[in-house]
């Protein structure tokens, strides 16, 4: 038999030889996964080196395309777009391959990779996803306004704006869902930076598309297109602006517009004995039948639709012609357009520019030309005359775009349609002239003005309002105090009659009746007027409460009124009012004051 401890020195050294193979092995093993570690940092290192070089390069494009942008050179902005792409491409392929998706399972950098790829998604998606269309539509209605045929252009643009307006509002949500504590500053500045540029083009889009979508029809892409379009004289106040004087009739034919007819509302339209159309019982008892008999007094409610369809009745009456729709400006959006055309020529006087333009067409023509018939004349020649210059050549969409933004949010652009389905499209926009018809979490005040004087003293008028929340009530509303005040800057003497008019409160004297509409379900409690207790007029108009003061002002003087109301049910987090107001020869000044959580 054989020995015994030679069997076990013999089972102890294979032992050994089996233990040195695996610790080999082992070794073996631990040396591969740390090669295939290494190897794998290096990769992503690569690709993260990649995909920050051609984000980087995309952030100075992306300023090149606004320098370009600005400068209305959209052919520069299109090439710019297409290298754009290119970068975004590039790094939305860097951050989607298998090396980054299992850098994102990683521990220490997963968030981070993750934050950057979805960066590199949104940037890419809109490269090729909204940038291309937006480019698309501006350029055929750059080409549309210089007289050529863009509108195609801009009809096939409209689908593809509104997918980008769902496409944009998905990026935010997805970038909200991100959780931003853990990563790294850089990431976390780049994911903030994508944040504040997409919250200031989501706004954008969606009346862009809206836009896109009407501007064709309404151009008479499809059928010729016939336009009343209104001139306020701001100088005697209207609660759109001021009374409907001078207007123009146009007819827009596959993007060419003409002029049609001109005239005077004094002259051309006159009164009428009974209403043209039924008017709202609630509007009648606000403002009389003179809403509807009057062609000055069409807007002596703030509501523009009700306004713009009496007109064309009237219009229709009056010359047998059956408008498309209707639109509504005034000296001081003409001025802003002046900026961005130059100066146009017009007979009779010195060429009016931006600077000059208001104060010519609202105080030194009644101080210059004597008869109204002149005076007319001259509105008339202006009118064309800046027609001419913004059908002609076209100007730099860089100063043209921004202007007509300023006059439209001020309220001084305002548009309906007799067709039905793109005045739904108009409802709700900057041009549609008209209040929420239920103001949801923010309480909205209407403080509008209108002429109790019969004259065009309205030019020396200045104006101030505030709103300032108050306590919160148990059935879920809250107490607002409105204060309004109101000055003259009217001289004592040296106004010919022409401004003076009628002079219903006394020659000098500016009479306005200030209208408040209350937040939808909201009601007046008490008012004030310099101090002192005031009665006032009420009634409503569209479910809306309204209270009307009358303010008799003399030169150099000025009152405040302060109106204590309490709107319907609002949010108990808190909310910012919105005050709309009555567009004037200078913006208002206005203070709103954010309401805080109820209950703090």
């Amino acid at each position: 038999m054989p020995d015994s401890s030679t069997e076990i020195t013999g089972v102890r050294s294979h032992l050994r030889v089996l233990l040195r193979t695996r610790r080999r092995k082992v070794v073996l093993a631990v040396v591969v996964v740390l090669v295939l570690v290494a190897g794998f940092g290096l990769r992503l290192m690569t690709v993260a080196g990649s995909a920050a070089g051609h984000l980087q390069r995309a952030a100075t494009l992306v300023g090149s395309l606004e320098d370009a942008l600005r400068a209305g050179d959209l052919a520069a902005a299109r090439r710019t777009t297409a290298d754009l792409r290119r970068q975004t491409a590039e790094a939305r392929a860097d951050t989607s391959g298998v090396t980054w998706g299992l850098g994102r399972s990683t521990p220490m950098a997963g968030d981070d990779l993750t934050a950057v790829a979805a960066v590199a998604r949104i940037v890419d998606d809109l490269a090729t996803r909204v940038l291309p269309p937006m480019l698309d539509a501006a350029g055929g209605l750059q080409s549309t306004l210089a007289g050529g045929d863009g509108l195609a252009a801009v009809t096939s643009a409209a689908p593809e704006l509104a997918a980008a307006d769902s496409l944009v509002r998905a990026a935010q949500r997805r970038l909200a869902g991100l959780d931003r504590g853990g990563l790294d500053a850089r990431v976390r500045g780049a994911v903030e930076r994508l944040d504040d540029a997409l919250r200031r083009v989501a706004p954008m889009l969606a009346p862009i598309a809206r836009a896109a979508g009407l501007l064709p029809a309404m151009l008479g892409a499809t059928a010729p297109r016939t336009y009343l379009v209104l001139f306020q004289n701001l100088a005697e106040v209207r609660a759109t602006g001021g009374m409907p004087g001078a207007f123009v009739v146009l007819q827009a034919d596959k993007g060419a517009i003409t002029i049609l007819q001109q005239g005077a509302a004094a002259t051309d339209i006159a009164e009428f004995a009974t209403p043209v159309l039924p008017l709202d019982p609630d509007m009648e008892d606000l403002h009389t039948d003179r809403l509807g008999r009057y062609p000055a007094d069409v807007n002596l409610t703030p509501d523009f639709p009700t306004a713009a369809a009496l007109y064309r009745e009237m219009y229709r009456l009056r010359s047998g012609r059956i408008v498309d729709g209707v639109l509504a400006t005034d000296p001081v959006a003409l001025a802003y357009l002046l900026q961005a055309t130059g100066p146009v020529d017009v007979a009779g006087g010195p060429a009016l520019t931006g600077p000059t333009a208001v104060r010519r067409l609202l105080s030194e023509v009644y101080l210059t030309i004597a008869d109204q018939k002149s005076q007319d004349a001259f509105f008339a020649d202006a009118a064309r005359a800046v027609f001419d210059k913004l059908t002609g050549v076209m100007p730099s969409t860089s100063k043209l775009m921004p202007a007509l933004r300023k006059a439209a949010d001020e309220r001084r652009i305002l548009a309906w349609s007799a067709h039905p389905e793109e005045q739904a499209e108009l409802a709700g926009t900057v041009f549609a002239g008209t209040l929420p018809d239920d103001d949801g979490a923010r309480p909205t005040v209407g403080v509008f003005l209108n002429d109790g004087t019969g004259a065009k003293l309205g030019y020396y008028m200045t104006r101030e309002a505030s709103l300032t929340p108050g306590e919160c009530l148990e059935d879920g509303s809250r107490h607002l105090l409105l204060t309004v005040e109101l000055a003259s800057t009217a001289p004592r003497t040296g106004l010919p009659r022409s401004v003076l008019g009628l002079g219903l409160a006394g020659d000098y004297t500016i009479r306005t009746n200030v209208m408040v509409y209350l937040p939808s379900g909201g009601a007046p409690v008490d008012a004030t007027q310099d101090g002192a207790p005031v009665d006032y007029g009420s009634g409503f108009e569209k479910g809306r409460a309204v209270a009307v003061f009358t303010v008799d002002l003399a030169p150099g003087k000025s009152s405040t009124l302060s109106l204590n109301l309490i709107t319907g049910p609002v949010p108990s987090a808190g909310f910012t009012p919105r005050l709309v107001t009555t567009p004037g020869i200078t913006p208002w000044t206005l203070r709103l004051q954010s309401a805080e959580r109820c209950g703090k």
